[in-house]
């Protein structure tokens, strides 16, 4: 599951950033608050990041004294943080067909469903969602960027390389220096050993967001194949800096080791 652990620690994309603990976390939950749901839906979201057990008992409770949609995406962003990726990717799904919200919230739905079903290890599940959400948007919104990259890596998953650099070209003509997409269409030309064109696309991914992990690593691949290991090195030895707890920064410190290996 390379692909799902590279798409960017994304879930709960339309949730707030995770900036502080909410009061209550590591104690109790908070109680729900009617008169204010925004908040309880804030408190609710933040706490399915970092106390997702929680998150689950604060959107039980919030849910029986009618939280609706807002306890049920807590609900099941609260499932994903125990594990729980398929239940907790069917019930975004299941709110995405009923919600009375935008079409961008029901695309953000089908968005996170499409990266638990990943997680969980269902590509086709998971393209299923993603392809439902690309058909609720239209190329002018955030989401359709993300679904197309979200869908490539699917695709990417099941190795079906040359049908995910078709979503990731429709991407960056809509995002040209989307470092994401840049990364991933590197790594699928690299397996299709298109090596000068991935190339390209890593450095390219690097230039537009130097602080992108995936797409220092992709580029550190590239240089490693191409025998450039010097190169290589710079780029293993500044993504643990950059995120130390990444699943780039494992891969980096494996990599490094195994270059550093004396036949």
């Amino acid at each position: 599951m390379k692909y799902a652990y590279a798409l960017l620690g994304v879930l709960a994309l339309s949730a707030p950033a995770m900036a502080a603990e909410p009061p209550g976390a590591g104690q109790l939950s908070p109680e729900p608050d009617l008169t204010d749901p925004a908040k309880t839906y804030d408190s609710c979201i933040l706490l399915s990041k970092s106390h997702p057990d929680q998150a689950l008992e604060l959107a039980s409770k919030w849910g029986a004294i009618g939280g609706g949609e807002g306890a049920q995406h807590c609900r099941a962003l609260a499932l994903i943080g125990l594990n729980d990726f398929g239940q907790g990717a069917l019930e975004l799904e299941q709110l995405a067909q009923k919600s009375k919200g935008t079409i961008g919230l029901r695309a953000n739905l089908l968005e996170q469903a499409g990266q638990a079903w990943l997680m969980q290890g269902e590509p086709t599940h998971a393209y299923n969602a993603q392809t439902a959400g690309l058909k609720l948007v239209t190329p002018d919104m955030p989401q359709y960027v993300r679904l197309l990259v979200d869908r490539a890596a699917t695709l990417a998953e099941g190795a079906k390389f040359k049908e995910a650099i078709v979503d990731l070209d429709a991407a960056l003509e809509q995002k040209p220096d989307n470092a994401d997409a840049l990364a991933f269409r590197a790594t699928a030309r690299r397996n299709l050993k298109q090596n000068d064109l991935a190339l390209a696309d890593a450095e390219a991914a690097v230039k537009a967001d130097p602080r992108n992990v995936n797409a220092r690593l992709e580029r550190a691949n590239m240089y490693k194949l191409l025998g450039r290991i010097n190169d290589a090195r710079r780029d293993w030895v500044l993504i643990p800096q950059l995120a130390p707890d990444s699943d780039a920064a494992k891969a980096a410190r494996a990599d490094m080791e195994r270059a550093d290996v004396k036949p």
